[in-house]
């Protein structure tokens, strides 16, 4: 593992640059999706499924990825996962049938690997201490894309539904070029894992329960369980809710995705480095999950558009303290030959709540109320709050 030295910093600049571009393209299609879905299908449930089926193939895939980057470097998996998103967003933007849609989110999730894989590079760069500050340029990464990235989709939708996906898809090359140009492998062939791969070794259930059994990771993956079910809740069922409830349009969601990327970007690129260093990874986890269960709070209770940016902050604020913190608690217990596979079953396991989570947040939303999906996130993120605190009581 590199000391964090000067190529170390330069690494971690290329990595920021490749996940802000690839997360850029992903931002673009978020307003506009249920209204690319309306004329096939009109209720929230339909959403929800289709957001199901790109994080379903993400969490069959997210093991295979990860156990590949272990053995063959992190450079391959990175820059396979941005050509996927290119095929799938070049797909989606031709459209024609619900049938189609779907092929496309398919294709996006099996070949989405680029969060874990980009975590592992930063691990294999970073000093234990230094892991929690450093994945939250993943945040910032995030945040600055959804500024940019809705409020470009929110703009192209003006030309047509198609234009933003079409141009994800032309991001997506572009992340390819400069990956392909500027990025080195961050991990050595010595200790890359060489062991013979089973069935067991890329089922994800078999990784997920393979992480519960081990007590020091268990409570950690049970919060980031709970923290993801409740924000894939949020994720894809926030322009339907605002929609239905407050009658905005695609460009002022835009708008509010752009205000959420802000926040993240603050949260996670320059307070998250500040606080990381003297509060550690156990405090943040347990802070962030109150100030997410708050953000839940208002939203579920909102009554006035202004509320909708509260909600937003406290929840920018919530999970961009919490969810690097969990990852960096992770990283910080793991082997250098396991940083993969761990995070990528991390990532698995977000996967699957987006699996779960945009289901029920559409179904509850339609059936029991347009606030039912937000209460269950605040219980969600009373769950995290519990289970960060237990797992990290000896160490506050």
């Amino acid at each position: 593992m590199s000391s964090p030295s000067t190529p170390a910093k330069g690494a971690l600049g290329v990595i920021f640059l490749i996940v802000f571009l690839d997360l850029m393209g992903a931002g673009i299609l978020i307003p506009v999706i249920p209204y690319i879905v309306e004329p096939y299908r009109a209720d929230a449930l339909t959403v929800g499924i289709l957001a199901m089926a790109f994080s379903a193939a993400q969490f069959l895939a997210s093991p295979l990825l990860g156990l590949l980057s272990d053995r063959f470097g992190r450079r391959p998996v990175l820059l396979l996962s941005v050509l996927g998103s290119a095929a799938g967003y070049f797909l989606f933007g031709y459209g024609g049938s619900l049938a189609v849609l779907f092929a496309a989110r398919i294709i996006d999730g099996l070949t989405g690997g680029n969060i874990s894989a980009a975590q592992a590079y930063i691990a294999d760069i970073s000093e234990p201490k230094d892991r929690a500050k450093n994945f939250g340029l993943i945040g910032a990464a995030f945040g600055l894309g959804f500024i940019l990235g809705p409020a470009m989709g929110g703009a192209l939708s003006k030309i047509s539904l198609s234009a933003p996906a079409y141009a994800a898809g032309v991001l997506s090359l572009v992340t390819f070029a400069v990956g392909s140009v500027l990025l080195k492998e961050s991990l050595p062939a010595a200790n890359r894992t060489s062991t013979k791969t089973r069935w067991h070794d890329v089922n994800p259930f078999s990784q997920i329960r393979a992480a519960f059994a081990r007590v020091g990771f268990r409570e950690l993956m049970l919060a980031t369980f709970a923290m993801n079910f409740g924000m894939a809740g949020l994720q894809t069922n926030f322009a339907v809710f605002t929609h239905a409830r407050f009658g905005l349009d695609a460009s002022h969601n835009a708008m509010l995705f752009a205000f959420l990327g802000v926040m993240a970007s603050l949260t996670q690129g320059l307070l998250l480095r500040k606080l990381a260093p003297t509060l550690g990874e156990g405090r943040l986890a347990v802070g962030g999950s109150l100030l997410l269960g708050l953000g839940f709070v208002v939203l579920a209770i909102s009554s006035a558009v202004w509320m909708l940016y509260l909600c937003l902050v406290l929840t920018a604020l919530g999970f961009g303290l919490a969810g690097p913190s969990l990852s960096g608690l992770v990283s910080r217990r793991a082997t250098p030959r396991e940083q993969g596979v761990l995070l990528g079953t991390m990532q698995s396991l977000a996967s699957f709540t987006r699996v779960i989570g945009p289901v029920w947040a559409g179904a509850s939303f339609d059936h029991i109320g347009q606030s039912a999906p937000y209460w269950t996130g605040a219980i969600c993120a009373g769950l995290t709050m519990v289970w960060s605190l237990h797992s990290t009581r000896e160490s506050l």
